[in-house]
């Protein structure tokens, strides 16, 4: 594969009277293939910035398990045939080797360089020996990796106020730089109506969960697993916009990883609480969260409900079982894996979470995707032993899981990762949005409060699709 150099030139603007949402609603319909990542976490200069992706000029996509398709800048599509799944992060990442990337004038250009995207949970059968039995389902089929380089990324930095425009030069791409700083500084921000179609449905009944939870705690006694996630998936008709449904949704549940990324046919978007895989100064870091109680709103409640939540033998014991599987992860591709931070209390909109930080040093010459095949999918999503957990979620829940689960972000050229796991999320296709939660079952699980777990979950996400019809 051809070697194609890449500089990227980036222009600040002070952005006090821009938001990203108002610049995306303006770009989106000048450009194809737009992607809108936030964070609500600006309480330091790292966690700072928010970014919306233009004009994608170059990418990876895998939509069956026999072949990868590569596109360089100016090329038509080239396939590559998968011999071996365990071979595919080798092969992603010597494609991002196709890039000869200069280092940037300013450090914000960095963000510019690299792919953005995201890899499903059925994806996994690329990173493991494991072989999921059950196809995916037509309404939730999308391809199980896709990743793009972007010309242009405007990156926000909220911490200091101003907007980058950072662009991708590459030879034999026309630069259309006036027309994105014109969409930037228009006033016009376009906004359709959106509203719901016919009833929710669902891929089980309540029974049905309950049931399913039950099969999964006989599988904690019989030793076959400590824990195992089970999930049930929901959609809804619609009719209009979906981006109004992302907006509410960062309103009701602002969370750290905020993303709305638009494939035409099928659009993912979520207010995700939880990273898959950061890579950043040599260290990787993975933040486990397991155990969960609802919140009530009420300052005095939440509050008691936060010390029962730490005395809870069950939602503890699911927390540091996770814990332990989040180190010997990431030990598979790291040295020196420590756990930075331990059963920290972080509130939601609508849950209460126990959160930890493991953190490893990388070793030279890493491949970040490598590093994310060792650490997916989470094991709050799946369970432990992972492995086992992943067969018996194939065997019982009745549609493959697709992008649920699965991770969204992006990867450096330089080694660099951020990838939040996809929940607390939607896809779009057919004019039916998908969303799907889970609850973490043990031995002493509950049958009844494991399904009101997944309620709780979804909470923020019914009440995001009833905002946003009064949007527009």
């Amino acid at each position: 594969m051809k070697k194609v150099s890449l500089e990227t030139r980036c222009k600040t603007i002070l952005a006090d009277v821009f938001t990203p949402v108002g610049i995306y609603l303006r770009v989106r319909d000048r450009f194809r293939d737009t992607v809108l990542l936030e964070s609500t976490d600006h309480h330091s200069a790292e966690n700072s910035y928010s970014f919306i992706c233009i004009n994608a000029i170059a990418g990876i996509e895998i939509s069956t398990p026999e072949s990868i398709e590569f596109k360089l800048p100016g090329t038509h599509p080239e396939k590559a045939v998968i011999r071996q799944a365990s071979e595919v992060p080798g092969q992603l990442w010597q494609f991002m080797q196709s890039f000869d990337a200069k280092t940037p004038a300013s450090k914000e250009g960095k963000f510019a360089q690299g792919l953005f995207g995201y890899t499903s949970f059925d994806a996994v059968q690329f990173f493991d020996t494991i072989e999921l039995a059950k196809p995916a389902q037509e309404a939730a089929s999308i391809p199980l990796m896709r990743y793009r380089l972007y010309q242009y990324v405007i990156a926000f930095n909220h911490f200091k106020d101003e907007l980058y425009i950072c662009e991708n030069i590459i030879p034999g791409v026309e630069t259309e730089l006036a027309v994105v700083e014109s969409l930037i500084r228009s006033k016009d921000v376009p906004v359709y109506p959106f509203g719901t179609t016919g009833p929710e449905s669902s891929n089980m009944t309540d029974s049905e969960y309950i049931a399913m939870v039950k099969k999964g705690i006989d599988r904690c006694h019989r030793g076959d697993v400590f824990q195992i996630v089970l999930s049930r998936r929901f959609q809804q008709g619609f009719s209009g916009d979906e981006f109004n449904v992302y907006r509410a949704l960062r309103s009701v549940n602002p969370s750290p990883y905020l993303f709305f990324f638009d494939y035409g046919d099928y659009k993912l978007m979520g207010s995700s609480p939880e990273a898959q895989l950061l890579i950043q100064n040599g260290k990787a870091i993975v933040h486990p969260i397991a155990g969960t109680f609802k919140r009530t709103g009420d300052e005095a409640t939440d509050q008691q409900l936060t010390e029962r939540l730490l005395q809870d033998a069950k939602e503890n014991a699911e927390h540091v079982m996770l814990v332990d599987l989040a180190r010997n992860d990431l030990s598979r591709a790291c040295d020196d894996v420590v756990v930075n931070r331990y059963r920290q209390v972080h509130y939601y909109s609508h849950v209460i979470h126990l959160v930890s930080e493991v953190t490893g040093k990388v070793r030279a010459g890493h491949n970040p995707f490598e590093l994310l095949a060792k650490t997916f999918p989470a094991g709050t999503l799946s369970g432990a032993p992972k492995f086992k957990a992943m067969q018996i979620i194939d065997d019982y829940e009745p549609t493959a899981r697709s992008y649920y689960g699965g991770a969204i972000g992006f990867m450096g050229f330089d080694g660099s990762c951020t990838h939040a796991i996809m929940i607390r999320s939607f896809l779009s296709r057919n004019n039916t949005l998908i969303y799907q939660a889970g609850a973490g079952v043990v031995a002493a699980s509950v049958p009844e409060s494991e399904l009101q777990e997944v309620n709780n979950k979804l909470n923020a996400l019914k009440k995001a699709l009833e905002i946003a019809g009064g949007i527009g």
